[in-house]
This record gives C-alpha cells, sequence and structure tokens, in this order.
C-alpha cells in the first residue's frame, strides 16, 4: 500500500535511522556513529520506500479510531520535538535478523554465503516478514509520543 506523501516528509532517512540505529548498533556491536552511517547507506535506496510502506500499513492496522490524517497528526506531534531521538533497543528475532542482513547486503557488508541466502524462496519469505517485523517497530516509535 502506497504511503501518504507527508510520511516521507515526517519519517525522513535521518529521523528512520535514528530510530533504528540503537538496535543495529546493539546486534553488531558497532558504535552509533557506525551504525548510523551503515543504516544511511542502506536506506538510500528502495530499503527506505519498502519500510515506509510496511510502517504504513502496520500504523492503518494497529488503529481503528485514527483515520489517516489523525495518524499523521500524531507522528508529527511524536516528532515534534526531537525528531531525531533515538529509538528503543529492540529485541532481535529472526524477523530482526533477516532485515539487519538487508541492510548489511545494502551496504555491502553481508557475506555471500548470506547473499546466496536472502536470494533463495526461503530468504524472500524472512526478508518479507523481518521486514514487516521491523516496520511495526518503527510505527510504534513514530506514534508512541503525545
Amino acid at each position: 500500500m502506497p504511503y501518504p506523501p507527508r510520511l516521507a516528509h515526517l519519517a525522513t532517512k535521518a529521523v528512520v535511522v535514528a530510530k533504528l540505529s540503537p538496535t543495529y548498533a546493539d546486534a553488531h556491536r558497532v558504535d552509533a556513529e557506525e551504525a548510523s552511517q551503515r543504516l544511511s547507506t542502506a536506506l538510500s535506496g528502495r530499503l527506505l520506500t519498502s519500510l515506509l510502506e510496511a510502517t504504513w500499513t502496520q500504523m492503518l492496522g494497529s488503529t481503528k479510531r485514527l483515520k489517516e490524517e489523525g495518524l499523521l497528526e500524531k507522528v508529527a506531534a511524536t516528532l515534534s520535538d526531537r525528531p531525531q531521538r533515538p529509538g528503543k533497543v529492540a529485541t532481535v528475532t529472526a524477523g530482526w535478523s533477516a532485515f539487519l542482513i538487508l541492510v548489511d547486503l545494502e551496504v555491502g557488508t553481508a557475506s555471500d554465503a548470506a547473499r546466496r541466502v536472502m536470494e533463495s524462496e526461503e530468504g524472500r519469505k524472512r526478508a518479507a516478514a523481518g521486514l514487516t517485523e521491523v516496520a511495526g517497530f518503527l510505527a510504534q516509535e513514530l506514534t508512541r509520543g503525545k
């Protein structure tokens, strides 16, 4: 499902990187700056669009009360004071691991074996599930404020 353009204006690449980098840094045992740099590189292409589409789908599915404009207002309110406030560190599950491998593939730090696994049918299924799981996390991060 396409997301509204306003979501991309609110949840910019920098905002998404800030929300996801603590988990990436923890999972990869790298410092926050390195994690942010890798995520920023990975999210420069299609991965950011896919993540925002999945996040919007998660947002719409998680509320019955708010319509599209209300959700966007909630995101705006959440991000109003500190849009690049780091997100919480998520528990790394199989879904998160698959997403982190997608990031590593985009950055070029994943092994050839990881690339072959992710190109398989099972790998694509896990990647899709991981994207959905991370989108749910991002949806919570973007709407947990005021």
